[in-house]
């Protein structure tokens, strides 16, 4: 190994400086600065120590890493350190973009299966279809054992403007069909699914809080209000976050002018409010239900808790993640990032719904299993919240702080999910594997029977052939139904799955969630409380 010179040795303490500045109180004390400056006299002592006395040579860059890992693990669950070469992987999702040649793909018996072009996208133009196997790049061979998620998106994704060549083997053509593609900005789309759920309520599912997000959410709501929306259903069930500001504007869609939508402060973060503005789209008219759970997080958690907090709408569903810190950004000289945190944020009505992390962060991501085991999950009367938590929105409705948003209106898990049987038919990939075979052999099929989507939604039906076929299949992947499993996962349920399914690699996700909703409690129930209004009027929501 290559040891660290002097002045890479000094380079490194500078980083270490800024970190353990942030680390220290506000009191400006000659004996803080005393502490500070021995402190970092430390660290680097210690580092050159080691660079030069260890009986091995050392890395020492990775040595600094290390370190500046274990301080922020130190401080709380979300400080978190990122390297040069991981910073754009962490980020792209929050971008909204990536640069490649534009397929959503799936590994099919060690063959690059197209699961569907990406619309627009340079597959797409080209004309590759969904159920292509891409089986040669740029002249090799692409299959066999080698091939993973990383030798794909090595080879497929690249720099704007780039050419790759592949040749897919198509069903019904004998001879491999070869594609000259242009790479191009590929968009990722934050939301999943926008449909009318019953008449005059519509349904967005947003699965994260990215820079296309807004642009992607008013035009749902556009095309939603063509179809005659006048209700809403917003859909932030396991969505972990993203950008805070744009957690802010779509707050400001659903709130009026000058309402305050979240606040943020910090030790060294003074106070800053976020409040509405005019340009609301969903504001003045229309019911508003935001559907959460578990996996719902930070800006998730602040737009459904604006909603809560003004009395705008009902939550629905179970309690949230918890996660009321708002990290900042610090770039480091070697192109490495801290993500800090640097402030707490807190709800219209004073919450701060950050739960308890003091225990470490191991036990901080235990958090699900340990609400599965306390029962909270399946019952709301296992929750319980201290007094001192309490706070009353403006209507007089009672939340509370601490540890997430607790939902209006609770709605017990699925506990057919933890079927042994259900787990392994997913976990061995049996769902995947059998629609990918009947999509194989029965896709153009399919698609003359069913040239619509909305042909396919009423008329198809996963016949006892087709699900004996699938029992063939998870039979082949030993996978069994057993007698001691504690959960039943219903026949029934698993039709809709594999129907579902279906609809995704003929259409979209889209398709894929108006299949599904047949077995989604939430939503039936979301769409039961806008048809009833009960609630609503209690609210003095039109």
């Amino acid at each position: 190994m290559i040891k660290l010179s002097i002045s890479s040795m000094l380079r490194k303490v500078l980083i270490i400086t800024a970190i353990l500045a942030f680390s220290l109180t506000a009191k400006n004390t000659l004996a803080q600065k005393e502490d500070q400056k021995e402190t970092i006299q430390k660290f680097g002592t210690a580092l050159q120590i080691i660079n030069f006395a260890y009986v091995d040579s050392v890395d020492s860059p990775d040595l600094v890493e290390d370190a500046i890992i274990a301080m922020l693990k130190d401080l709380d669950p979300h400080s978190a350190y990122i390297s040069k070469e991981e910073v754009e992987r962490v980020n792209e999702p929050l971008e909204g973009s990536f640069e490649g040649i534009g397929v959503t793909f799936q590994l099919f018996n060690d063959t690059i299966l197209v699961v569907a072009p990406v619309p627009d996208g340079p597959s797409d133009k080209l004309g590759i279809i969904a159920g292509d196997k891409i089986v040669l790049i740029n002249g090799e061979v692409a299959t066999g054992e080698k091939i993973d998620n990383q030798y794909v998106m090595d080879r497929l994704r690249g720099e704007k403007g780039t050419v790759v060549n592949v040749s897919v083997k198509r069903a019904g053509r004998k001879k491999l069909i070869d594609f000259d593609i242009v790479r191009d900005k590929i968009p990722l789309n934050s939301i999943d699914a926008t449909y009318m759920a019953a008449p005059e309520v519509g349904y967005i599912k947003l699965t994260r809080f990215s820079k296309t997000s807004m642009d992607e959410f008013r035009e749902s709501v556009e095309t939603l209000r063509s179809e005659g929306m006048k209700d809403m259903i917003l859909d932030l069930r396991g969505n972990s976050g993203g950008y805070l500001n744009i957690a802010v504007e779509l707050g400001d869609e659903f709130l009026s002018d000058g309402k305050l939508i979240v606040y943020t402060e910090g030790l060294r973060s003074p106070k800053e409010d976020f409040l509405a503005t005019k340009a609301g789209n969903f504001d003045k008219e229309g019911k508003v239900i935001v559907l959460i759970n578990e996996g719902s997080a930070s800006a998730s958690e602040i737009v459904s808790g604006a909603v809560q907090d003004w009395d705008r709408g009902l939550v629905v569903g179970r309690r949230s993640f918890g996660k009321g810190l708002v990290q900042r950004p610090f770039r480091l000289p070697d192109g490495s990032v801290i993500r800090l945190t640097t402030a707490r944020y807190h709800t219209p009505t004073g919450r701060c719904i950050q739960k308890p992390y003091e225990d470490g962060v191991d036990e901080y991501y235990k958090d699900f299993k340990n609400r599965l085991d306390h029962g909270e999950l399946v019952s709301a009367d296992s929750i319980v919240f201290p007094d001192s938590l309490k706070y009353y929105t403006p209507g007089g409705r009672l939340v509370y702080g601490g540890g997430g948003v607790m939902p209006d209106v609770f709605i017990p898990i699925d506990s057919t999910r933890f079927s042994d049987y259900y787990t392994d038919l997913v976990r061995k990939g049996v769902f995947n594997e059998f629609t990918m075979s009947y999509l194989d052999k029965n896709r153009s099929t399919l698609l003359k029977k069913y040239p619509g989507f909305d042909e396919f939604l009423n008329s198809f039906s996963v016949s006892d052939g087709i699900f004996a076929e699938f029992n063939e299949q998870a039979a082949k992947s030993k996978v069994l139904r057993s007698e001691d499993d504690k959960f039943y996962y219903p026949d029934e349920h698993i039709k809709i799955q594999i129907k579902a399914l279906i609809a995704r690699n003929l259409w979209d996700t889209n398709a894929y969630f108006r299949v599904i909703s047949a077995l989604d409690k939430e939503l039936s129930t979301a769409i039961d409380l806008l048809e009833e209004g009960t609630m609503f009027s209690e609210l003095n929501i039109e």
